[in-house]
């Protein structure tokens, strides 16, 4: 998990209390300057005047985590950069974790193996949940009914109907839920929303999303007793595969941009080269249909990482690239002075003689370089405005039931998609998981 993520941050959660307190200060004011202010409450209304960027409370948020592995200890590291965030107990059915969790506390957080006995601490305010996936539904429902807020992982849950009892105990508690899909805090992904809602791409037609690896996904495993409990995304009962641990992220973020979720689902998916004993699919391809005919093509692939990962938004006025965060307009200005007559000396080199017509002139893609979303790079990919977020809200009992639905349908779509590819067949968008 922590290998895609785009950061440069310290993992020394040792350091200096002041001088995390001035980098986080530091950063949220570069974050506000690079998109115009354009946070949480701009995008989500049911947030109001939340912002990202706000000063920390003096309260105290004292928060249990339960899952101390290597995206636990990642959001670990986060929360101890923010003011006023106390980690007063730690649960993990993992020796290993479990000690590595007490150590970053600075040794002072209660422990647990079982995380009920957690939830009964009255002394905490919510909780982070970063377990693998098919422990998420049952975590998250007795944390709400413990009333305790709750961050946990994506994608939300295993099954559509876990997911949505989910989404219906938020309702009956009123607590806070939130998803971890941290591109919705991310400081590019908020102007590129901006940019879109404001009509800069035109009618949007089709959003492309890939995600490209070339690694076999496995952990190493002490002991074989140990392969499922380590390895856990590699086989079904624990895991919905490269759809819920990367396609929920894209598919929430086509989502968004259609304001809307897909209807009709297609795909094909297999193991075609890590024959490991794994059962989950080493490869995806899907098409996900909106109701005004737009669609999401998506893949997935761990055997070839050359083009990376990517969500490619095309309207009929221009194109964006959100990872790269860059825009491309269907019909760019003309350059200016000398780069011009160069442009125009290579195209009488280079260009293709037409033969009978311009119909057998090849249809080659664009030259257009682009223009940057924005500047400044902020060396985060959202994780830590999430968490500096998720406190705010917890601080103000401020819930997003916006968010929560991004969430629910990104992590439905994921579970459909690959039901569509186990059946071989177009499913449609079941009525019952329509919230």
């Amino acid at each position: 998990m922590l290998g895609y993520c785009r950061v440069y941050i310290s993992l020394n959660y040792k350091q200096d209390q002041m001088d995390n307190r001035q980098t986080r200060r530091e950063f949220l004011q570069r974050a506000a300057i690079a998109t115009g202010g354009l946070f949480l409450g701009s995008h989500f209304p049911d947030l109001g005047s939340l912002t990202a960027a706000r000063g920390a409370s003096s309260d105290t948020v004292r928060l249990g985590i339960i899952g101390v592995g290597s995206r636990g200890q990642y959001l670990f590291m986060h929360l101890n950069r923010i003011p006023g965030v106390e980690v007063v107990a730690i649960c993990d059915d993992y020796e290993p974790n479990l000690k590595k969790g007490y150590q970053m506390s600075g040794e002072k957080a209660e422990q647990f193996e079982d995380y009920r006995a957690l939830l009964e601490k009255k002394d905490i305010d919510g909780v982070v949940i970063a377990t693998p996936l098919y422990l998420h539904s049952q975590m998250a429902v007795d944390a709400l009914h413990a009333d305790k807020h709750v961050l946990c992982e994506k994608a939300i849950a295993k099954t559509p109907e876990e997911a949505l009892a989910m989404y219906k105990a938020q309702l009956e508690t009123g607590k806070i839920l939130l998803i971890g899909h941290q591109r919705m805090f991310n400081p590019r992904y908020l102007k590129a929303f901006e940019m879109i809602k404001n009509g800069q791409l035109g009618d949007v037609t089709q959003i492309k999303a890939y995600w490209h690896r070339n690694s076999d996904w496995r952990r190493a495993v002490p002991s074989p007793e140990l392969e499922r409990k380590i390895n856990w995304r590699l086989y079904w009962d624990y895991s919905e595969g490269l759809m819920t641990e990367l396609g929920s992220h894209q598919i929430q973020i086509a989502n968004y941009i259609k304001k809307d979720f897909p209807r009709r689902i297609a795909g094909t998916g297999s193991i075609n080269w890590w024959h490991d004993g794994r059962e989950v699919f080493d490869n995806v391809n899907l098409v996900y249909e909106y109701p005004d005919g737009s669609t999401l093509i998506y893949d997935s692939m761990t055997s070839n990482a050359h083009y990376g990962f990517e969500e490619q938004i095309l309207g009929s006025k221009g194109t964006m690239e959100l990872e790269i965060g860059r825009i491309y307009s269907e019909n760019p200005p003309p350059a200016p002075g000398i780069r011009q007559l160069v442009n125009n000396i290579e195209h009488k080199i280079f260009d293709p003689l037409p033969l009978g017509g311009k119909s057998w002139i090849p249809e080659t893609a664009s030259k257009n370089s682009g223009e940057y979303i924005y500047g400044e790079d902020l060396k985060d990919d959202g994780t830590f405005l999430q968490m500096e977020g998720y406190i705010q809200m917890v601080r103000e009992n401020r819930h997003s039931d916006m968010l929560l639905r991004e969430a629910y349908y990104a992590s439905v779509a994921s579970v459909l998609g690959n039901e569509a590819i186990k059946r071989g067949e177009m499913i449609t968008w079941p009525e019952e998981f329509i919230l």
